[in-house]
């Protein structure tokens, strides 16, 4: 009998002892791999990816690993972005979502597929001020600036450089509409005279009709809030050929080096535009180094902000203790804000002690400082880009 007590408080022990089955965090990353914007989003993906290379490198989340499954938005159709969010919530069974990448496909995502099961989202690059305003539950995040700031800031920077009339078109979705009438406002409100404002669709091959009601404004400063590789590279080319404009200007949709395929760089070169950027933190300069090693652009427009948005979610799973949907958004929130101890990008290891230890972090990141309002907004910084010999360049932050 002392034999058999003894076999059995062992085996007691051991069952103590023993962790509970690990399980694997799985990652949705919903990108327009196809449509308008195909060519940013492989780098806005790897970018999410390394973020869950660096985890699994240094031990792994929750026991198990931070898996990701691709979802593909289109960044032009709502159903398609809904569908490709339902397919990974309901049949690949993600706990979490890096994206949407456009705003439409946000936000037509977040209401049809994430609301609904309870799932957070986390995108890197929506920006339209529509998003500010899901009713989400608390379940829609981002980690990029509102152009309700962009339109702000590129106003005074046209106005600085002496463009005081000009032209606008936009792409008829959320990210067009809120990002023209944010740079409208504003730059009526700083004395510039907005000569047109109008709307065209994705997708057409000839926007000569657009390009003359715009013309017939009078204003030579065009102003192009579309995709580089969609309408805005369309009407860009076509307004060069009716040469009716002197100064071009494109939004970050625009921001693509396969801009200026098929146009003569010459034509383009110095043309301004501006992007998301990332505010200076040690966070950046960390992650400059650990995205070079890695082969990656560390400044690809979005990179830093889709490694932010994986990094933050596995460490609000890490936090939280179980792969449950159910209160991410809160451990969400609460590793990204102060106080707690600092987490800058790669740190996972040490992110992952500190948890254990019941301390209190604060991730601050490839992107700056992410500390979530109300609405899961962040403030952030927006930069001002030019062509400079047929390829995009960065020539510093706009205030």
């Amino acid at each position: 009998m002392r034999h058999l007590k003894l076999a059995l408080t062992a085996a007691a022990a051991l069952s103590v002892a023993t962790p509970a089955v690990a399980e694997d965090v799985n990652i949705g990353i919903l990108l327009g791999y196809t449509g308008p914007l195909e060519t940013l989003a492989p780098p806005i993906g790897d970018a999410a990816k390394l973020a869950l290379q660096h985890v699994n490198e240094q031990g792994g989340i929750l026991g198990g690993e931070a898996t990701f499954t691709i979802g593909d938005s289109t960044c032009a159709d709502a159903t398609a972005a809904a569908t490709a969010a339902d397919r990974l919530i309901n049949a690949d069974g993600v706990d979490a979502i890096v994206g949407a990448m456009c705003s439409g496909a946000t936000i037509s995502a977040a209401n049809t597929a994430a609301i609904p099961a309870g799932v957070v989202m986390v995108s890197p690059s929506a920006s339209s001020p529509a998003v500010t305003t899901v009713e989400d539950n608390d379940l829609l995040f981002r980690v990029g600036p509102s152009d309700a700031y962009q339109g702000e800031v590129v106003a005074r920077m046209l106005l600085a450089k002496g463009i005081n009339d000009i032209a606008v078109t936009y792409v008829n979705n959320d990210y067009g509409k809120g990002f023209a009438d944010a740079l409208s406002n504003a730059y009526e409100a700083g004395g510039g005279d907005v000569m047109i404002s109008e709307a065209h669709e994705e997708g057409k091959s000839d926007y000569r009709a657009e390009l003359g009601s715009l013309a017939a404004s009078g204003s030579q400063n065009l102003i192009i809030l579309a995709y580089a590789s969609g309408s805005g590279q369309t009407i860009l080319r076509q307004a060069i050929e009716a040469g009716d404009f002197v100064t071009y200007f494109g939004g970050d949709g625009m921001v693509a080096d396969a801009l200026v395929t098929g146009i003569d760089p010459a034509a383009v070169e110095g043309m301004l535009a501006s992007r998301q950027g990332r505010l200076e933190t040690e966070g950046t300069s960390v992650y400059e180094k650990l995205a070079t090693d890695a082969g990656l652009d560390p400044i690809a427009s979005f990179g830093p902000q889709a490694y932010d948005a994986a990094f933050l979610l596995a460490l609000a799973f890490e936090q939280k203790g179980n792969t449950d949907r159910e209160g991410v958004n809160e451990a969400l929130r609460s590793v990204a804000t102060a106080p707690g101890e600092v987490i800058l990008p790669g740190e996972w290891e040490k992110a992952k002690k500190l948890i254990a230890e019941g301390k209190e972090i604060n991730y601050e990141g490839a992107g700056g400082n992410h500390e979530f309002d109300e609405a899961g907004d962040v403030s952030g910084a927006i930069v001002e880009m030019t062509i400079k010999d047929g390829v995009f360049v960065e020539v510093g932050p706009l205030m």
